[in-house]
Formats: structure tokens, C-alpha cells, sequence
């Protein structure tokens, strides 16, 4: 494929003997948006945690923009661009939702961030305005002051989105973004990642939600048993006998 930005190749990784991912490769091309989607249990957080160099794959390798990912701590790949944006949210629940922001912003500036009251927060207007900005993007203006503790599971979920979005990623890695939101909240991300795709990001996104799934693929890669058994754009996929039979099911295809 042209423009192949992030490649994943022949990775492998097993757990007390176990596989969880064998046999592993994928091309994302620039600006693509590249869904991942199987079973529970399939391999799928455990590939994007190997990704961002929280898991060290026991062979193969990832490369992002021509820089090799694997081996790497998980700091120095988010200073190459890569952002992840987690399952479960990981936010800092006694920080305001613009602090929140701000937080990731100062660390991919600086390559580390230290708590300090009046110089980190209060003495960065650009950062505060682009956190107030992306904030507004994902529908929390009305809630920039309140303390992430206070927010709904799908509230915290587009907090940790607009943590991720406000670092200006160039691959954003998305772990199940619309899980825990009512489907009018789905909606609005998704029209949300639609604008997102329109700037050129290149994205990676593990979902359950098949609305959410082909709303937004430009090609999907399906992991069952820790292998990709089928890849393809959303109508090859969908049509698939092995992908019916392994995870989409009749009620969904």
C-alpha cells in the first residue's frame, strides 16, 4: 500500500505460555482511519499496549513515521506523536476538566510534567485556550471548571478523548471511545472523529459497536484468538463468512 505511515510486523506475544497475539501484521496508511474489532479476549488492548510500548512484544516490530516503536518507553513513543486514548479513562479525577487537559499538553511540549500550581496552569494562556477550545469540540464547555470525579462514565470518556485530541496527535489510537455513552452521545463522536478524519489524522480504533465501527473505517482488521483472520474494507469484512462465524453474528453483519 502507498503511504504506509504505521506498520505492525510479525509481532508475537504470549503471557505464562499463553498466545495472545501471534503471527500479527497490519498496514495503516496516512489518514486512514483503521478499525480493529473482535471477540473479547481476542488480543485486541494487549496489540495497542504493545503499540505504545507498555507491553514488549516477545518478537517483531512497530514502526510509526519511519521510527521504530519497539523498545521504547511510552513517553518517548507519545513524543513521536503516537496518543492512546484508553478503555477505561485515565483521567485525574481531583483536577478541573481544564487541568485535565492541560496536563498532556505541558507533558508532550516539555517531555515531562511536575505539578506546580501557578506556573504550570495559571502561566500558559496559549495551552489553556487550546484546552478550552478542544473541551468545546468534544461537548464539555458547559463543565471546563468542575472536577473530572463529577462526570458520568461517557462524560469521563470524551474528557479522556479531548486529552488525547489536544496533544494534536498525528496517530491517535483509540480504545473503545464510545464505550458507556447514550447513543446520542456515540453520535456526536462519531460526527466528531468525521471532522478529525477531514484534517488528515491517520487513526486506529478498537470498537464493539458495529455502528460506530462502519460509520468510521476506511478498512478494518479482525483479531480472533489472538490472530487477524480476515482484513478489508468495511463491505469485504461484512461479508465475510469467517467474521460472522467468529464474532459479527447474523444480527449484525
Amino acid at each position: 500500500m502507498d503511504n504506509v505511515v504505521f506498520h505492525v510486523a510479525d509481532v508475537h506475544k504470549s503471557f505464562a505460555g499463553l498466545h495472545a497475539l501471534s503471527d500479527i501484521d497490519l498496514s495503516v496508511t496516512e489518514g486512514e482511519t483503521h478499525a480493529i474489532i473482535g471477540p473479547n479476549g481476542a488480543g485486541k488492548s494487549t496489540l495497542l499496549n504493545v503499540c505504545i510500548g507498555r507491553l514488549k512484544p516477545d518478537s517483531g516490530s512497530v514502526v510509526f513515521d519511519g521510527n521504530t516503536l519497539t523498545g521504547k518507553k511510552p513517553h518517548e513513543i507519545n513524543q513521536l506523536g503516537v496518543v492512546r486514548v484508553f478503555q477505561t479513562p485515565e483521567i485525574f479525577p481531583d483536577l478541573t476538566l481544564l487541568e485535565n487537559v492541560m496536563v498532556p499538553c505541558l507533558a508532550k511540549r516539555d517531555g515531562s510534567f511536575k505539578l506546580n500550581w501557578f506556573k504550570s496552569f495559571r502561566g500558559e494562556k496559549s495551552i489553556r485556550d487550546h484546552a478550552v477550545e478542544t473541551l468545546v469540540d468534544v461537548g464539555l464547555e458547559s463543565q471546563v471548571g468542575s472536577h473530572a470525579s463529577n462526570l458520568s462514565r461517557g462524560d469521563k470518556r470524551r474528557l479522556e478523548l479531548a486529552m488525547g485530541l489536544a496533544q494534536k496527535p498525528k496517530l491517535l489510537l483509540l480504545d473503545e471511545p464510545t464505550a458507556g455513552m447514550a447513543r446520542h452521545d456515540t453520535n456526536a463522536t462519531i460526527d466528531l472523529l468525521k471532522r478529525i478524519k477531514a484534517t488528515g489524522m491517520t487513526k486506529v480504533i478498537i470498537e464493539h459497536d458495529m455502528h460506530v465501527v462502519f460509520s468510521l473505517a476506511d478498512r478494518i482488521s479482525v483479531l480472533a484468538g489472538g490472530r487477524i483472520i480476515a482484513q478489508g474494507t468495511p463491505d469485504e469484512v461484512k461479508g465475510n463468512p469467517k467474521v460472522v462465524e467468529a464474532y459479527l453474528g447474523e444480527e449484525q453483519v
